[in-house]
């Protein structure tokens, strides 16, 4: 005959059930009444409560079949659902622990209540269920313990990385800062000589007028070539000020580039025919329409082909359009010109920084006028040249603008 008796230990696991409101109630009078727990004044019913019932089932169904073990799992998964919510609930950990000290207590006012109803309850029955309410709450608060630990680490992790970005970030603008200082001095000493060297000639030229009325038109034509001087270099100080200070998102758009290219070979022809030079020019018929921004390529291509006209002297000029691999397409402008010193090459892109002599005119602006705008539209640039044989630049761009680089 089987022996159907339900063991002890399961029927005060059905009397914590049945009485499940009320220890509830009981445990969160006791936690309200603890001025250590000042988090737990400001949550409502429910917040407190938590994942107090999951817990108190997990009890329940370890005292069922008499062993923790089996049952330690889901404990340990309320555990943590419980030690995550009062971390961002803000308890400390010593709270956390009260808190759980305080349950253990009701649970233990329970037990000793139940036993001393239930005579068939005996004193070996009631330390087996004690120890494992004590062993069961000590899985409970280590676990919520850990998770709490964990979380704070993730968080200062998080924050840590954060504070060390913006000390990368700070630093960057620092030296950025540094760069700006020393780029407007040198912007303001080149401006200076500019205009000093506009004025000696404007002055001479006067001088000469009035000494000797007879050389007025070679005085006015020294005059017109400086007043001309001065008006390049004012243009592309606005152009180059213009770019550097023009903050707003560019708006994506679809760009033709073989009617871009058309209109460049057509305006930069004219120039170069009458230096006597050739030009070539090439289109891939495999490039398609790209998104990015019309007018700043526009740009790119203008300040090249005028580099490359203004330093060659002979020769020939060229504007090539290809694509340069999957996801990307060039600009690159060649020229039979002066070519490039090694020795310069770190500087060229620099403001007010030219590679030639001063027989040459121009504000030296125009490479850092492209390498901004490279910077704007993700492009790459690279260049070779050899002095006395010439110069090639290309420029690698997306064949879509990212949109983050857009709002930048």
């Amino acid at each position: 005959m089987n022996d159907k008796r339900v063991s002890p230990l399961r029927n005060f696991a059905g009397f914590i059930r049945a009485e499940r409101l009320r220890l509830t109630e009981q445990w969160m009078n006791a936690v309200f009444g603890d001025a250590d727990l000042v988090e737990a004044d400001k949550l409502t019913y429910q917040q407190l409560a938590d994942h107090l019932p999951e817990i108190l089932e997990g009890l329940c169904a370890a005292l069922d079949i008499e062993d923790l073990e089996s049952v330690e799992p889901a404990i340990e998964r309320d555990a943590r659902k419980h030690g995550l919510v009062r971390w961002r609930q803000g308890y400390r950990i010593e709270e956390l622990v009260r808190e759980l000290d305080l349950f253990h207590q009701v649970l233990a006012d329970a037990l000793e209540d139940y036993a001393s109803r239930d005579g068939t309850f005996t004193r070996r029955h009631e330390r087996r269920a004690r120890r494992m309410i004590a062993e069961t709450l000590s899985v409970v608060t280590l676990t919520s313990i850990r998770e709490v630990v964990s979380e704070r680490d993730r968080k200062i992790d998080e924050y840590t990385g954060r504070l060390e970005r913006a000390n990368h970030e700070l630093t960057l603008k620092q030296r950025l800062v540094g760069e700006l200082y020393e780029s407007r001095m040198h912007i303001t000493r080149s401006v200076v000589h500019d205009l000093r060297n506009f004025l000696n000639a404007f002055s001479m030229a006067l001088q000469l007028i009035a000494r000797a009325p007879a050389k007025a038109d070679t005085a006015l034509t020294l005059a017109n070539r400086q007043a001309e001087d001065m008006k390049a270099l004012v243009e592309q100080m606005v152009e180059y000020s213009v770019i550097l200070g023009d903050g707003a998102p560019l708006t994506p758009e679809q760009v033709d580039l073989h009617e871009l290219f058309e209109e460049l070979v057509a305006s930069s022809r004219p120039s170069i025919e009458a230096k006597g030079l050739t030009l070539r020019s090439a289109f891939d018929p495999a490039l398609p329409a790209v998104t990015s921004n019309r007018l700043k390529l526009k740009q790119i291509a203008v300040n090249l082909l005028t580099n490359a006209i203004k330093y060659t002297q002979s020769g020939q000029v060229e504007l090539h359009f290809a694509m340069a691999g999957p996801e990307h397409w060039s600009i690159r402008v060649s020229d039979t010109g002066v070519g490039i010193a090694p020795a310069d090459a770190d500087r060229v892109f620099h403001e007010f920084e030219r590679a030639a002599d001063d027989d040459i005119p121009g504000t030296g602006l125009g490479l850092a006028i492209v390498k901004e705008l490279c910077r704007v539209l993700g492009g790459h640039i690279e260049f070779v040249s050899r002095e006395g044989v010439g110069t090639t630049f290309t420029i690698r761009f997306p064949l879509t603008l990212e949109e983050e680089r857009l709002q930048n």
